[in-house]
């Protein structure tokens, strides 16, 4: 790790122990605990229902600490399990010590630390969402030799009363990178990221999103925060956290924030963009020769051919559907293209090419500081707020190795390739020969039904928890949901209002 890497990370353990966070052993965690005056431990981990749970432990020795980082604790795994029998449903939750970083929030000097799901006889929990991710991944690099990266688009809305003194307001659906003073919360979102980042969290960059609105009572403003490319768990965990610590930032300031799908009707909704691409031996494989890759093609492939299964990881609410509507920059049929917004997966920009626009802006700069290297991904852009993050990027990782497994592969990929905007009705003709998304949590259940045999290959997703998932979506009764709601304003702002804390 060169010097820089460490004197410039904002994880606090990291500048500290003068180490990567992956590289952290127990010895680190308790050298770091007694010379930084630590007094708790928090144990944190995901069960069944995606949330962050807590664990607090104060610390009374040196022993009980060796003691609690060696051993982990016992916890009720019939509360965080629905098909854990309570017979016998201790389980016990041990830290992953590269995951550890201060709390922001405590009153006192508090350390997290994530942990993953053991059984009585020692071993992962087979449904544990960690442990399902992680066997995605394993799968995909025995499969491939290669390893998975992901990062997240996290969108939200920030809901505060309308003030009185409006001198700048904002202007309706225009937020998209705006500043201050005609947005309101953009120093909200700065402490967030440096929070994040402290956290462990491999931030890209914030700005505000195109979504702020007024009605009668209330200012919406949506921002978003954008990660780095980082391997598939660590992708996940940076997100959940994020949430968490979004919301308790919030909490703090008595404002609310929601990352639920759909505020309301004609306004933009909150997505949770998932970028991939795949790396082998440190090299970007999603390019080849200056262009996509047949890898890139294939992984794409995979994702288009079960995206259908993949929204009952990635939109788990009804109101998920209502933000899948044409003309609001969400996907609605099966297909990808470049830089293209009305697909499902789009390729963005990704500094391919003989690119010379650094020293064209700056021509002083020394020619041997514009080589670019390629950040290319493709972005499957169907998930939101609602998704249950740790099975959706396991899904997304199941999706690439199916691509890259299938023999039809890239004549998919060629086929469901799109270069116009397929909302434009003059384009009618190639919308109509295209798959829909699902349109309800019931089609979506359908839809993974159809395929859940590709999910549960491998004895990744163990089949109970295929069965929950449907079992879910199929509870909301919600198949003509759509149809009943239409027009109804009222009865949309209730259903938005039930599931404004999605996930």
């Amino acid at each position: 790790m060169k010097e820089s890497e460490i004197t410039l990370n904002p994880n606090k353990l990291v500048r500290f122990l003068r180490k990567p966070a992956a590289e952290f052993v127990k010895s680190d965690i308790i050298q770091f605990v007694q010379d930084s005056g630590i007094e708790m431990i928090n144990f944190r981990y995901i069960a069944e229902d995606g949330r962050l749970k807590t664990l607090s432990f104060i610390i009374s020795s040196l022993e009980h600490l060796d003691s609690l980082l060696t051993s982990g604790e016992r916890v009720d795994g019939s509360s965080l399990f629905s098909f854990v029998e309570a017979g016998s449903s201790d389980l016990y939750v041990v830290p992953r010590f590269r995951t550890a970083f201060i709390n922001p929030f405590a009153k006192v000097p508090t350390l997290d630390i994530l942990c993953s799901f053991y059984t009585s006889e020692g071993k992962p929990l087979e449904s544990a969402p960690e442990y399902i991710l992680k066997k995605a991944h394993n799968s995909f690099k025995a499969s491939t030799g290669a390893i998975f990266k992901a990062m997240g688009e996290l969108e939200y809305y920030i809901i505060t009363p309308i003030s009185e003194n409006e001198l700048y307001p904002s202007v309706d659906q225009k937020g998209y990178h705006a500043s201050e003073p005609f947005i309101k919360w953009q120093e909200f979102r700065m402490e967030a990221m440096r929070l994040i980042s402290q956290a462990g969290g491999k931030i890209k960059y914030g700005h505000s999103e195109v979504g702020n609105f007024y009605d009668e009572k209330y200012y919406y403003e949506q921002q978003e925060i954008e990660f780095l490319p980082v391997d598939a768990e660590e992708a996940a965990m940076q997100l959940v956290v994020a949430k968490w610590i979004l919301r308790m930032l919030a909490k703090q300031k008595g404002i609310l924030i929601s990352f639920a799908p759909k505020i309301t009707v004609g306004k933009a909704g909150s997505g949770l963009h998932v970028h991939f691409m795949v790396e082998k031996d440190g090299e970007n494989m999603m390019v080849s020769n200056q262009k996509l890759s047949e890898i890139a093609k294939k992984s794409i492939a995979g994702m288009l051919d079960i995206a259908g299964a993949l929204t009952a990881f990635g939109n788990t609410i009804p109101t998920s559907y209502l933000r899948l509507v044409p003309h609001q920059e969400a996907p609605t049929n099966i297909c990808w293209g470049d830089r293209n917004r009305s697909v499902l997966v789009r390729v963005p920009l990704g500094w391919l090419g003989d690119l010379d626009m650094l020293r064209i802006e700056n021509p002083k700069e020394n020619e041997d500081s514009n080589q670019v290297i390629s950040k290319q991904t493709a972005e499957l852009r169907s998930g939101d707020g609602s998704a249950d993050i740790f099975h959706y990027i396991a899904g997304i990782i199941i999706a690439a190795q199916h691509g890259l497994e299938m023999k039809n592969g890239l004549a998919i990929a060629d086929k469901l390739y799109i270069d116009v905007n397929i909302f434009d009705p003059k384009h009618k003709d190639k919308k109509d020969q295209l798959d829909s998304l699902p349109a309800s949590c019931w089609e979506s259940a359908i839809e993974l039904e159809k395929k859940r045999e590709i999910f549960e290959k491998n004895q990744i997703f163990p089949k109970g928890v295929i069965d929950r998932f449907i079992d879910m979506l199929k509870s909301y009764n919600d198949e003509k949901l759509s149809e009943e709601l239409y027009g109804k304003h009222e009865d949309i702002a209730q259903l938005v209002e039930k599931y404004i804390h999605c996930q």
